[in-house]
């Protein structure tokens, strides 16, 4: 697999050389991460994420609401969320419609026919979409990357917005390389009347083993008018969350990955309970939670993030917002939060006989 590195040319080449974030070979966080032993807590073996484990997987129906007759109008307070898939999310703020980390495939991963499987359908056919003013794509990994779901994007000429470094991965997808911007940390774009700011998150990145950080990661800001939304992507507890709030904040909205989660992978995923502390750093904004309740991607029950982070939200005065997929909601008319996944059965992952399958299927997965 050719990196990034590999694909930049010219100005792209240039800016990464340039960049803060690129030390010479490859991109970094800004501060020391570890990934794969932690706090005395060794991290997740093969065997675990092969042979399965008990509830992993729900096996009842995830309920879908179909979104696309509310689109038809728009928010009446200015800003409305629907909740596509695991990270992907529609935003309508100010006038303007933005969709983030777009994935339509049924796994991620680099094999069609291994690797995490989709729990439930996507809500809306990508035909079904609302005119789009931005794709926003934080990261290569697979589960926010799709190359289908881009491709099919691309036909419909639609601009994007990513980390830099990400755009050449695009671009040889056949998006058009003048519809995409890439950016840096704390570099800004407009459109339409919402600036879009690339913000720091303590991730890493990566397709396969050979371009491990060879792309940026970053969370994402929208500021429109009257609204402001953080798209925080996939992202460690970092100090940085309390800068982006100092900058950037007041919040409406901050989506906060709950989901995939292990304690050895402390540095690079959140999890309900730091999820909320970094709602604290931000200093404020109903908390969306994402990356959850889509794919089978770690070793803890599929929804063990959002009853943690119900249990625990009362206690952090944290407002959620937990609608259930497809769920086309204005934030400042929800009242609560209606536990949908309650009552769903689910049942023991099922293991992969191929070994070798499900290992390059699980090479981008932290190591």
């Amino acid at each position: 697999m050719t990196s990034s590195l590999g694909r930049a040319a010219g100005p792209r080449s240039a800016r990464i050389q340039a960049s803060p974030q690129f030390n010479g070979r490859t991109f970094a966080n800004t501060y020391p991460v570890s990934i794969g032993f932690k706090d005395g807590v060794e991290r997740p073996s093969l065997r675990e994420f092969l042979c399965g484990g008990e509830r992993r997987i729900p096996s009842g129906t995830i309920p879908i609401v179909k979104p696309v007759a509310r689109w038809a109008a728009p928010p009446e307070t200015g800003l409305r969320v629907t909740r596509l898939g695991h990270s992907t999310l529609l935003i309508e703020i100010d006038g303007v419609r933005i969709l983030t980390d777009p994935v339509w495939s049924t796994r991620v991963s680099p094999l069609a026919f291994a690797g995490p499987k989709r729990f439930h359908p996507v809500p809306a056919p990508l035909a079904a979409l609302p005119p789009l003013d931005v794709v926003l794509v934080s990261h290569d990994h697979y589960d926010h990357l799709d190359r289908q779901t881009i491709r099919a994007l691309a036909r419909a000429g639609v601009p994007f917005v990513t980390s830099l470094g990400v755009g050449a991965i695009i671009e040889s997808w056949g998006v058009p390389p003048e519809t995409v911007i890439e950016l840096d940390w704390w570099e800004r774009t407009e459109v339409n009347g919402v600036t879009i700011t690339a913000t720091p998150s303590q991730h890493f990145s990566g397709r396969g083993i050979k371009d491990r950080n060879s792309t940026l990661w970053s969370a994402m800001h929208l500021q429109g008018d009257r609204h402001s939304f953080f798209f925080g992507a996939d992202s460690g507890l970092t100090p940085e969350f309390k800068e982006i709030g100092r900058r950037l904040g007041p919040f409406d909205v901050v989506a906060l990955e709950i989901g995939a989660y292990h304690p050895s992978w402390g540095d690079i995923h959140l999890g309900p309970e730091h999820a909320l502390v970094a709602r604290g750093m931000l200093g404020s904004g109903a908390v969306l939670p994402i990356h959850w309740g889509t794919f089978n991607l770690a070793i803890h029950p599929w929804d063990e993030p959002a009853e943690t982070i119900v249990r625990l939200a009362p206690d952090a005065q944290v407002q959620l917002l937990l609608p259930r997929f497809g769920e086309a909601i204005e934030p400042a008319r929800v009242e609560g939060i209606v536990p949908w996944w309650r009552g769903i059965a689910a049942g023991r992952a099922p293991g992969n006989d191929d070994e070798g399958l499900a290992r390059r299927a699980l090479e981008w997965l932290p190591d």
